[in-house]
């Protein structure tokens, strides 16, 4: 068993208390149509590789298999990247199974500066976010296995971010939101068009945080009117605060839009910092 190297140290420590998140009733109002788990739900860091694979195993199942994505083939049924070795890893485990069921993995400012850059740096130009790299971690690779998507899962990930995040004195997470090319049934960019016209309108970031996609979803040659919804985990980024940077990069990898979004704790609602942050 191969422990991790600790390059973050001291700025992060890698352990969190293991146990069991329960949603009690004043939880259930932060997530919206959040069942119940049947099982217990852990929540703890990766501190050796097996772990890290458990989780690049369940984002090849989620990426690869559920969502068609083109994975370089690092190792067979596994997603790896070049930042996997900088990052953190976040696990959430089913009580009973001990299975790896939800994931996001956490890019410190530090180890940031190792890799050269951020995931998003990739997608966008973030110059504009350059005085706010010192507090800033990365936010990539969320993911949630199919039979488990409900908001304990969701409640426990976003709970030990922001423990992560008040624990080590940082105030701003970044990260790319994907919204898929395929809608009912047609490969398209028509909705992930639509969606960005219709939260532009509501949640875009002044401009002075605008970030610019490198490759970017042709939005006027699509159509941008389709009444649709954005995906889940967006709208939750949303009710927590968080703003878009402006329009969407194409992921062709991925086959998907991907939205820049930035979140900064003191714009965390006050139901929400209650629940997060205990303030």
């Amino acid at each position: 068993m191969k422990e991790l190297p600790n390059p973050t140290f001291p700025i992060s420590q890698i352990a969190l208390p293991r146990g069991s998140l329960h949603q009690s009733p004043q939880d259930q109002g932060v997530a919206s149509c959040a069942k119940v788990s049947k099982s217990p739900i852990e929540v703890s860091w990766a501190q050796h590789q097996d772990e890290v694979r458990e989780a690049q195993r369940l984002r090849y199942e989620v990426f690869a298999n559920e969502m068609g994505a083109r994975l370089p083939d690092t190792l067979a049924g596994h997603d790896i990247d070049l930042f996997d070795d900088y990052c953190e890893h976040l696990l959430v485990r089913d009580g009973d199974t001990r299975t790896v069921i939800g994931t996001y993995r956490v890019l410190t400012p530090a180890q940031a500066k190792r890799a050269g850059g951020t995931y998003t740096d990739t997608e966008f130009d973030l110059t504009r976010l350059r005085f706010m790299r010192e507090r800033m971690v990365e936010l990539g690779r969320s993911c949630v296995h199919a039979d488990h998507r409900h908001g304990g899962v969701i409640l426990a990930l976003w709970g030990a971010l922001f423990e992560f995040m008040s624990r080590n004195q940082l105030d701003t997470m970044i990260g790319c939101a994907s919204i898929p090319m395929l809608h009912n049934g047609i490969v398209s960019g028509d909705a992930a068009a639509s969606i960005w016209r219709q939260l532009s309108k509501t949640n875009l970031a002044s401009i002075e945080f605008h970030a610019r996609p490198r490759l970017p979803l042709p939005i006027e040659e699509l159509d941008s009117d389709i009444p649709v919804e954005p995906p889940a985990l967006i709208k939750g980024y949303l009710r927590l605060g968080a703003k878009i940077l402006g329009a969407p990069a194409w992921d062709p990898d991925f086959n998907t839009a991907d939205l820049p979004m930035l979140m900064q704790v003191k714009d965390l609602p006050l139901r929400y910092r209650k629940h997060f942050v205990g303030a």
